[in-house]
């Protein structure tokens, strides 16, 4: 009876994997074909807050892809201070063309990086708790996002196997994989202090709300924050954006953590003349390689 079991479970493991698309020969569709294949649930409240919303794009064809069925769950940048959900939708279309499930989420402002970082967690245990309304393979999750969101995303997805950890993901909910473009990994320290002596004043601002003490915020308090504490051959593949001429993360505050990836599993993309910002062209071609690391996971 036992083999028989175990038999079955691997028929329907290759019945599976068998049947998954590529999402690399998976033709874009244009805005129209979009349009037709998506049911779309604008500002979804998944806290009490007023800024814990999320916008949820159901596929149609999402669960025809298989393995590749992934759900991915975008976070906007803007330190943790501005920005919003709407303003980088740029993110997200590549997905939206390849008729991926995707949440597009929004979080607290100017609280600081804690609460920030902890709407990621609310967020995904939301989901979960009313999956029986979204049918989301919530064991198949993709966590992305630009500077801020991405440092979001890769705190989460690297600690969700760490008791250390203060936010705790409900049972269930895997993340198979982190896209990070220009968010901080390591040395937030040094990134405090970049932006709360910027001569810009919105940068400073933001900068002095990352954390609720006055001035520098102690390394111990900074660590649980930055993905590095986390990192372990344990961990889901990272795929890693990054600038050479970028002036809010600079490049020398991931060396570390790049020199720790796994050969034939994480990848780092590294554009000398990048800014922190990826244009059109760069973002392009990112998502070319994207698209290629979310197959062979």
């Amino acid at each position: 009876m036992k083999n028989k079991h175990l038999l079955f479970s691997l028929l329907c493991f290759l019945i599976f994997t068998s049947c998954s698309k590529k999402l690399t020969s998976v033709q874009d569709k244009e805005t129209d074909q979009i349009a037709e294949t998506y049911t779309v649930l604008k500002n979804v409240p998944y806290g009490t807050d007023a800024e814990q919303k999320m916008d949820i794009y159901l596929s149609k064809d999402a669960a025809t892809f298989g393995r590749n069925n992934y759900t991915v769950v975008f976070i906007h940048g803007g330190a943790y201070y501005l920005s919003d959900k709407t303003a980088e939708e740029r993110y997200i279309d590549p997905y939206l063309k390849k008729e991926l499930n995707v949440i597009n989420m929004n979080y607290r402002l100017k609280r600081g990086i804690a609460p920030a970082t902890s709407d990621l967690t609310l967020a995904l245990n939301y989901l979960k708790n009313r999956n029986n309304e979204y049918d989301l393979r919530l064991d198949n999750i993709i966590v992305t996002g630009f500077s801020a969101g991405a440092q979001i995303a890769t705190n989460v997805a690297l600690a969700q196997n760490n008791p250390s950890f203060p936010d705790e993901l409900k049972r269930g909910l895997i993340i198979r994989g982190i896209i990070n473009f220009s968010g901080p990994v390591d040395d937030l320290d040094v990134i405090e202090k970049i932006f709360v002596d910027h001569e810009n004043e919105l940068f400073s601002l933001g900068g002095k709300a990352l954390f609720p003490s006055e001035g520098y915020e102690k390394k111990d308090v900074v660590s649980v924050y930055e993905p590095i504490t986390y990192f372990d051959g344990n961990d889901p593949p990272v795929f890693l954006w990054h600038g050479g001429k970028d002036d809010q993360i600079p490049p020398e505050t991931f060396t570390y953590f790049t020199s720790r990836f796994r050969e034939g599993k994480d990848v780092l993309v590294y554009v000398p003349e990048g800014e922190h910002s990826p244009t059109g062209e760069e973002l392009e071609a990112a998502y070319l390689r994207i698209f290629e690391f979310l197959d062979d996971l």
